[in-house]
This record gives C-alpha cells, sequence and structure tokens, in this order.
C-alpha cells in the first residue's frame, strides 16, 4: 500500500498584496514545497502562488479545480495525489478554505480515506471581523450568503435577529462585494434601532475599517461599501436588557411590578403612597 500524502490547508490573502504581510515565512516555505494544489480557479491561484514565489514553472504545477460547480463525484478523483503519497493543498480564492469557501467535502473524504489534513496558518475574515467587532466571541454563528431576493431576505435577517435577541449570539454573514450596499440597506431597513451592527470592510488591507455601532446610528452614516469585500456582524440587544435599561434611566418611573410590590408594602404598614 503507498504511504499516503497529506491534504494541506492553504489560506491566501485577503487582497491582491504581498503573501509576507499576511503569512508567516514558515507558512510560505510549506506552500512552495507543495506538490499540487486544489482550487477554486486555476487562474487566481497561479497570482497567489506567483507572489509566493513558488521555486517551479507554474505550467509545470498542477492544479485542480474545486468550486461550487464541481460535481461531489470528482472528489475522489481530486483526493488522488494525496492519496499516492504526494502533498496537496487545497487553496482558498481569498481567506482560508472551507470556512465560507468550498473544501469541507473534499476535507471529510480524505479523513475517511487516513489522509491527514495539514491547517496552515493564515488570515480568516470571518474570525478577523468577530474579534474585532466586541461582540460575542464566546457565542456566534456564520451563514455565509443570504438570499438575494428583497422580501426572502427580509425574512432572513429578522430571523438572525430573532435568533442574537434570544440567546445572546453574534450572526455573521457575507456578500458578493458589487451587492454589499444593497444588503446594509435591508440591514438598516430590517433591524431594530438598538441592534448592533458591525461591519468589516478589506480586512488586512491598507483600506481596513472595522466598525461597531447600533443600526440607528449607520442610519445616519451609511458607508458605501461597493466592491469593497466586507463581513457583517450583527448582535441584538436582549429584551431583558433593554428592559433593565430602561429601570437604570433617571426620572424613569419604576416598572410596574415594583410600583406593586410598593403599594402591597403600603397597605400592610398603614401608609398611602404619596
Amino acid at each position: 500500500m503507498n504511504k499516503r500524502g497529506s491534504l494541506y490547508l492553504v489560506p491566501s490573502t485577503l487582497g491582491e498584496g504581498e503573501p509576507g504581510k499576511v503569512l508567516p515565512e514558515p507558512v510560505i516555505e510549506t506552500i512552495r514545497a507543495l506538490d499540487s494544489f486544489i482550487a477554486e480557479e486555476a487562474r487566481s491561484a497561479r497570482a497567489f502562488l506567483r507572489r509566493v514565489g513558488l521555486d517551479r514553472p507554474l505550467d509545470e504545477v498542477r492544479i485542480d479545480v474545486l468550486n461550487e460547480h464541481t460535481d461531489r463525484r470528482e472528489l475522489p478523483r481530486l483526493l488522488e495525489p494525496a492519496l499516492e503519497g504526494r502533498r496537496v493543498g487545497l487553496l482558498s480564492e481569498a481567506g482560508y478554505p472551507a470556512v465560507a469557501d468550498p473544501g469541507s467535502d473534499l476535507i471529510a473524504l480524505a479523513h475517511q480515506h487516513g489522509v491527514p489534513v495539514m491547517p496552515l496558518v493564515g488570515p480568516c475574515s470571518l474570525v478577523l471581523a468577530l474579534a474585532a467587532s466586541g461582540l460575542n466571541g464566546q457565542r456566534f454563528c456564520a451563514h455565509g450568503y443570504l438570499p438575494v431576493e428583497t422580501r426572502a431576505r427580509a425574512t432572513r435577517i429578522r430571523e438572525l435577529e430573532a435568533r442574537s435577541r434570544s440567546d445572546g449570539s453574534a450572526q455573521l454573514f457575507i456578500e458578493a462585494p458589487y451587492r454589499n450596499n444593497q444588503l446594509l440597506a435591508a440591514l438598516l431597513e430590517t433591524c431594530a434601532a438598538d441592534t448592533q451592527l458591525c461591519i468589516a470592510t478589506e480586512l488586512t488591507q491598507p483600506t481596513e475599517s472595522v466598525r461597531t455601532l447600533p443600526v440607528g446610528a449607520w442610519k445616519a452614516s451609511a458607508p458605501d461599501l461597493n466592491r469593497r469585500p466586507t463581513v457583517f456582524v450583527l448582535q441584538a440587544r436582549a429584551r431583558a436588557q433593554v428592559s433593565a435599561s430602561a429601570e437604570k434611566r433617571p426620572g424613569a418611573p419604576a416598572p410596574r411590578r415594583l410600583r406593586r410590590r410598593s403599594a402591597v408594602r403600603n397597605a400592610r404598614s398603614g401608609s398611602r403612597a404619596p
């Protein structure tokens, strides 16, 4: 039996900058030593490998394609080089493989066949956005893309907001950059004014921007996100939080249950409430 190779998870830069600015040198050295690659698109994969400084001609490098159009029946063929003992890199178009990207089915197949899966260190836009958002990093859920159709998208946003309000979780999602403004408009129209929304744009790039504000505040200064890669993180305030905040406001009337208790105590003591 041939010795199994390995399937390496190869992170890519989130933009077209130099890999050395976001990838550790040992990771770059590992990428250069891989035998072949699996990528969403061969042309962009070659462009990344050129920036990495691959030490052999790119036209001699095997690059298989795995994207949303790939038939699952093709997966065994894609895994063949690793089964034959070679080191194969699963390369993301941008960011981290299999996280809001294709690849998880191939990774599952590798596990089934005893092929070691080796995750390399590198940027993941969802993790970076969540960490920088100030929202709940202990309980969160990533959803990929929301529906494009207006009514279905609004329904989905309400569902995510309700889930966040119920369990305090942060809800992450993305959109094709050229539809970012439409998604932002839908969020501002659909969500409650006090729902927190983080907009994390062009992460790791010189134009990076990460800011978390209530939806009501974003309405007054909505940014132009057209064709700017963005991660959205939403977290609704629980109703209990809203009630507690109202109780703490100076001059706010006491909640009904407290007024009722006060009346009972006054009646028992023979006094009248002022």
